[in-house]
């Protein structure tokens, strides 16, 4: 805990700021107005999240002797809590300098509260594609809890408390309760006019917050994960509630684990336990079941559990709805146990992780996070996979240096894959998810670099670095191979931590499909070759539900979901192709609950290939010799595009 004489210069210092902010703001603002005539959301926009920052109201007046001006400091409502930035232009090569961008669209505090989780919608208006998202932000309690009781001493101003007690309320700008939001509040800004309106309300959420909210754009419905309940919720597209997935109780057995139901704790801004500046006592779940990030990619929904964390996956069926088959990923290697807030995936099949640190909640406003270990990393499958490990992931991953300070580890915990940028730093959209943004503190301060720094402007940034995925340790030690963006362009508080949150980048890819990611394809009816039935007269032994399609850095990967409605028991294929011309390649093994994979190459986009296949008992292919093998061919629909890079 800072030293009061410490807190009242960061107060001070905050009110001392407030014209040059408050003409920042206003600059700021005249230019979202104009914004939301025309669309403010393009290829390639950055939205970022953080605090909104401090205001002593009527400070002009004056403060009573005694009176310390911290009691007196609120959240600043007029401020932006989410800013959607221009970065497609960079002003040149990256040399670790301080971009300086167009005007921001902004949201303010007033309007949404604190948020920190962030993303985008496909576009769809009433039916039809528009090449315009909405944007969408969930409230949060990672940019602190801050409570008040009426006004006591008739000084205009609300009474701050540090613990729960009658009467208290969440302050103004905590969660927008001036707009009718509260702490389980998904908000929705539409990306054409920039309008503002309540997108959904988790009512059982007491405060801890929204951890993250992700889009299905194959089943067109969002989920987001709730830190009070640990419950994942499945929304609609027009924000219906639909159903939830309880990792602790319905997770964690698959991997022979003990459930872990919720304690039913809440937060109690009017009970006696509440302690502002304690977390314990905000009601979140257990850390067993605490989902933070949410992530829809290929089928399924990726999310991260708990401080020591821990990537899990469960799919989502052909209507939309949770499937009976999570599945542990893999546990993070990072050098602390951190929870991890932000997942993304980019086209050539790596997984990216953001470490937040710990939450905290100065009473001064100066941290929300412990700062300064939290890393950036990425994993990628194993290929083929090694049956020694546990994980279908690789072992160990690989980091990408944050910031500038000893260890570059300035992790704020957002992160997401932008376009690539050409040697002038000028966006190339035909170059997908080619630059990695992550969120940072104090990234670009560092004492004994200050003079390699200066020439590329202020050290005290708070917001966004910018990186070519290439350049992971040891590459980029320090990161002067990296552009970094401020988040609210304020840069004289170098003592701050915690205050910047998640970032999301809109980079539709354009003309090919994304590795990993479902694309459309389809079949046709399966038919029996002439020497069907096998001998032993089975009858016809498997039928095929479903098929998906997806890129992968092989090519063109179908996932077969067969069904053995015969009870043949078997659990192993061979796949042939049976069209000139074209690859068909299938794993030497099968996982049971999965689907049977096969690899198609060769083949001309949107061509009907026809696919042999033979479905057996491995047992009985052991045993040599002969083995029954129920066989069919079926024609499939590849997908109108190319998989190539």
């Amino acid at each position: 805990m800072p030293s009061p004489r410490g807190g009242l210069r960061h107060s001070l210092h905050l009110a001392g700021g407030l014209l040059a902010l408050a003409l920042s703001a206003t600059l700021w603002l005249g230019t979202a107005a104009r914004a939301q005539e025309t669309q403010i959301i393009y290829p390639g926009s950055m939205t970022v999240t953080g605090f909104s920052g401090t205001v002593i109201p009527n400070f002009d007046e004056g403060l009573p002797p005694g009176v310390d001006p911290v009691d007196e400091t609120f959240i600043d409502t007029t401020r932006a809590t989410l800013r959607v930035f221009d970065v497609s232009a960079l002003g040149g090569p990256a040399s670790g300098q301080l971009v300086y961008t167009p005007p921001p669209f902004e949201v303010t505090a007033e309007q949404i509260g604190q948020v920190f989780a962030v993303t985008y919608d496909d576009g769809v208006r009433d039916g039809v594609p528009s090449g315009i998202p909405n944007l969408y932000a969930g409230a949060s309690s990672l940019h602190g809890i801050r409570i008040v009781t009426p006004d006591e001493d008739s000084d205009g101003r609300p009474e701050r408390q540090r613990r729960g007690t009658a009467g208290a309320v969440f302050m103004d700008g905590q969660f927008g309760t001036e707009n009718g939001g509260g702490p389980g509040t998904i908000w929705k800004i539409d990306g054409v006019t920039g309008a503002i309106s309540r997108f959904a309300d988790i009512d059982t959420n007491s405060g801890p917050g929204i951890g993250d909210v992700s889009f299905d754009s194959n089943h067109r419905e969002f989920f987001a994960s709730d830190l009070d309940t640990g419950l994942i919720h499945r929304l609609e597209a027009n924000g219906t509630l639909i159903d939830t997935f309880d990792h602790g109780v319905a997770g964690r057995p698959a991997h022979g684990l003990a459930p872990v139901a919720d304690d039913g704790a809440v937060m109690d801004i009017q009970g006696a336990a509440f302690d502002s500046e304690d977390p314990d006592t905000w009601g979140y779940t257990q850390d067993e079941r605490r989902v933070w990030a949410v992530a829809y990619h290929g089928g399924r929904v990726y999310y991260s559990v708990g401080e020591k964390a821990e990537i899990w996956s469960v799919g989502i069926a052909r209507d939309g709805s949770f499937a009976d088959d999570p599945r542990w990923e893999l546990a993070v290697k990072a050098d602390k146990d951190y929870a991890v807030t932000d997942i993304a995936f980019d086209v050539k099949g790596f997984m990216y992780l953001a470490q937040r640190g710990p939450v905290e909640n100065r009473y001064d406003y100066s941290q929300f996070a412990d700062s300064g270990k939290g890393e950036a990393i990425r994993y990628w499958r194993e290929n083929p996979d090694d049956p020694a490990t546990e994980s279908e992931w690789v072992e160990e991953p690989q980091e990408y240096p944050v910031g500038f300070p000893q260890g570059n580890r300035q992790s704020a915990g957002g992160l997401d894959l932008q376009y690539g940028y050409d040697a002038d730093g000028n966006l190339d959209t035909g170059v997908c998810t080619d630059t990695l943004v992550n969120t940072g503190d104090k990234l670009r301060d560092n004492p004994t670099l200050a003079d390699q720094l200066a020439a590329g402007g202020p050290l005290a940034v708070h917001g966004v670095q910018i990186t070519p995925t290439p350049l992971v340790k040891p590459a980029n030690v320090p990161p002067f191979g990296s552009w970094f963006v401020d988040f609210d362009g304020y840069f004289e508080d170098p003592e701050v931590e915690g205050h910047v949150g998640d970032v999301e980048v809109w980079h539709p890819c354009e003309g090919r499909a994304g590795y990993y990611e479902e694309i459309p394809g389809g079949y046709l009816p399966p038919f029996y070759p002439p020497d069907f039935p096998p001998p032993g007269d089975l009858p016809p032994c498997i039928d095929v539900e479903d098929v998906q399609f997806y890129c992968t850095p092989r090519g063109l990967q179908a996932d077969l979901y067969l069904h053995d409605h015969a009870g043949f028991g078997g659990d192993s294929i061979k796949a042939q192709s049976r069209t000139p011309g074209v690859g068909v390649t299938s794993p030497q093994s099968h996982a049971p609950g999965k689907p049977y994979t096969i690899d198609i190459t060769g083949h001309y986009p949107g061509d009907t290939v026809d696919v042999g296949l033979c479905f057996y008992r491995q047992s009985d292919k052991d045993k040599g010799g002969y083995y029954p093998c129920c066989k069919m061919t079926l024609p499939l629909r590849t997908p109108a595009v190319s998989c190539e890079r």
